[in-house]
């Protein structure tokens, strides 16, 4: 919900949540002469390769007999041709039971592969990685059982949509021809309507999952399954770090709304490293909220009509949720973009705070800069999670191809058009998405599941999202995780998100 960073390393870790632009980078394949890639569309489409295996685990306090099924299924055009090989892994309760509860997830960027979900929550098997807030370090790195995973209550299906993971383009087909809001949703929508065929599951309980742009591409998925008279009818939707709405929270000049909804999270982490004082995070936040949308939203809109004795109040209640000097607030006009917070927060002990999760600090080139050269929190725990996802499916999965695992692709440029005019195009949410499948079933709950140190996608910017006109709120529920983005990271929240979508679902 960002805009771009400058290094590249960064521009990495922004594919890993939602962007406020697309990405100028191309997509490997198109950086191949125009020749070599007519030479590999001429070349016969080969039959999709598919791995079954079959495991056992234990899942929730109870022992599991599973298949997991690895492999390719082709999106075809009208006329029968593959257009998109879309990667899966799937994991299925023996004996199969019909009437069980079927999970779609995915992550996000939009260009990152499942792996983040796959191998760090949910999967049946998990990268073990330090929950400390300190980096992976060097391989080998730890894979093993995961408790708590989802399958004692749940088939799991991941996906990896068009440019990420093993998925990519077939044959003629141009790639961007599944780059963009709907473009991307309607694909991953085709998709589970072939899964559902195929595994003779129309009838189950369904349930949709995302994590960070995963989230807007649930939200964009629900649209298309069921806004169409193929309705495929949902039981819940779990969003995990939610962008829906990209307008409120653009990092952009004249956006006021943006300072608004970051100033929770900056209060969390404020407190989080002893630069505020507070008795809990959750009170200093709830301070956060109501100060927020009170007198500093009131002071932002009033602009340069606001008084100096208004200013000088809210500069000063800014500085104590903040944990920033009045001095520098002043400079920055009581406005503090969040790049500009992970560097000036800790900069008296020479560090810089996370971005996807605020509770790492890392070291820059110097401290002098306005903003970090990277981001601590994605370079803290890459590494780990693609070794994994390799060793897990070429391994334990006996998955083979010469194709490299996409874990963050370049999916781009994006097309961010919702195609509803001018309007729409401008001030990209969806948000209403969401809103007009709970008004039309009333069975339909939502999940929404937040880390009190992520900026990637702010906890308050979720909750302004999702308390607009149009939202059922009783259909809604929020749950909170003492980290960042990827809440799993940290032990204690992976296991509480398990417990806490493990309840939504077998409460329905």
């Amino acid at each position: 919900m960002r805009l771009s960073h400058r290094t590249a390393s960064m521009a990495l870790a922004l594919a890993l949540m939602a962007l406020a632009a697309p990405a100028p980078a191309q997509d490997a394949t198109d950086e191949k002469p125009k020749a070599e890639k007519k030479k590999e569309a001429d070349k016969p489409i080969p039959p999709p390769t598919v791995s079954v295996t079959r495991h056992k685990g234990t899942f929730g306090g109870k022992t599991i007999s599973y298949t997991a099924t690895a492999g390719e299924t082709y999106l075809k055009a009208d006329d029968g041709t593959p257009r998109a090989s879309i990667f899966s892994v799937s994991y299925v309760k023996e004996p199969r039971d019909p009437d069980r509860p079927i999970t779609f997830l995915f992550n996000g960027g939009p260009g990152s592969g499942s792996v983040w979900l796959h191998m760090g929550a949910f999967g049946p098997k998990r990268v073990a990685i330090p929950s400390d807030g300190t980096d992976d370090g060097a391989p080998p790195y730890p894979i093993v059982d995961n408790p708590e995973s989802l399958l004692d209550v749940t088939d799991i299906v991941f996906i990896d949509p068009v440019g990420t993971g093993f998925s990519h383009a077939l044959g003629e087909t141009d790639p961007k021809d599944f780059w963009g809001v709907t473009k991307d949703a309607e694909s991953v929508a085709e998709f589970i309507r072939l899964w559902l065929n195929d595994n003779g599951r129309w009838n189950s309980p369904k349930y949709l999952g995302g994590e960070s742009y995963g989230t807007t591409r649930s939200a964009a998925v629900v649209n298309q399954l069921t806004g169409a008279y193929n309705d495929v009818a949902l039981n819940g939707v779990i969003l995990i770090s939610t962008v829906l709405d990209f307008g409120a929270g653009a990092d952009t000049p004249g956006n006021e709304m943006t300072h608004v909804l970051n100033l929770p999270s900056m209060a969390a982490t404020a407190l989080f490293h002893g630069k505020a004082q507070a008795a809990s995070v959750e009170q200093f936040v709830e301070e956060a909220r109501q100060w927020a949308i009170g007198p500093y939203a009131a002071a932002l809109l009033k602009g340069n009509d606001l008084g100096a004795e208004e200013r000088a109040t809210v500069r000063r209640e800014l500085s104590r949720f903040t944990g920033l000097s009045e001095e520098f607030l002043e400079q920055a006009d009581l406005r503090v973009a969040p790049s500009r917070f992970y560097k000036e927060l800790l900069r008296d002990r020479g560090l810089t705070v996370g971005r996807l999760d605020s509770r790492y600090t890392g070291r820059d080139y110097d401290n002098a800069g306005e903003t970090p050269d990277n981001d601590p929190s994605f370079y803290g725990i890459d590494a780990g999670y693609t070794a994994a996802i390799n060793a897990h499916v070429r391994g334990n999965l006996d998955y083979h191809t010469d194709r490299s695992y996409v874990t963050i692709g370049r999916v781009g440029p994006w097309d961010w058009r919702l195609g509803d005019g001018r309007d729409s195009d401008a001030y990209l949410n969806v948000a209403p998405y969401i809103g007009q499948a709970l008004r039309e079933n009333n069975e339909l709950r939502i999940f929404v599941g937040q880390g009190y140190y992520d900026f990637a996608t702010p906890f308050f910017a979720a909750e302004y999202s999702l308390s607009r006109t149009g939202m059922p709120a009783d259909q809604i529920q929020f749950h909170y995780y003492d980290s960042g983005h990827m809440m799993y990271v940290r032990d204690e929240d992976r296991a509480k998100l398990s417990a806490d979508i493990r309840e939504f679902i077998q409460s329905r």
